[in-house]
């Protein structure tokens, strides 16, 4: 079944790389985002889990829930800064270099917080990174002009700032649900656990 999992993680892989890169403006860039970090490193994180291949299990002292919250944050919000979303927009390379770091700061931070010795620390750093998701959403959302101005050229005729605005949107509902689910779900692991014993 992990392998399932890992699989599909994988396949979406492309479908975000092409959204982010692909001429549709904020709204593809936070398409392709959120499908690297919220929903493709999770799946794949877990089709690693307790595998050679598994983060949390190679480098155990340094992937742990709070360090890789700090990574993924760190991550998203330096790429989020106008000249670094310009730098990623001007170039394939630098886009994909973009891309990959988002994947790999999901996945370690995933990987980190499935480790059942973590649980409790997990709980803590997906809620962190679900509000810090939310706040940046918001703020790219709720902007009063374009952040990005090269980036919305052509995109289904929408404004440069709906196009942002739409792209906040995408923002905080896919990621902040991604990793509110993902910390729900893991409380409700640690209460069936005590329940149990």
């Amino acid at each position: 079944m992990k392998r399932f999992w890992l699989g599909a993680g994988i396949v979406l892989l492309p479908i975000g790389w092409f959204a982010a890169g692909g001429g549709l403006g904020m709204i593809g860039h936070m398409t392709g985002h959120m499908i690297a970090v919220a929903l493709a490193a999770p799946l794949i994180a877990y089709g690693l889990k307790g595998t050679r291949a598994d983060p949390a299990i190679r480098w155990p002292r340094a992937v742990t829930p709070m360090a890789m919250m700090l990574v993924e944050l760190t991550t998203v919000w330096l790429w989020h800064l106008p000249i670094f979303r310009r730098l990623a927009a001007s170039a394939w390379p630098t886009l994909f270099f973009e891309q990959l770091s988002f994947l790999i700061a999901g996945l370690l931070l995933w990987s980190a917080v499935l480790r059942s010795a973590h649980r409790a620390a997990g709980v803590g750093a997906l809620l962190l990174t679900s509000m810090h998701m939310t706040l940046l959403g918001a703020l790219i959302g709720l902007a009063p002009r374009p952040l990005y101005p090269s980036m919305h050229q052509g995109l289904h005729g929408l404004e440069p700032l709906a196009d942002q605005q739409l792209g906040g949107v995408v923002m905080l509902i896919v990621g902040a649900a991604s990793y509110f689910i993902g910390g729900l779900a893991l409380m409700y692991g640690i209460v069936r656990e005590r329940e149990a014993a």
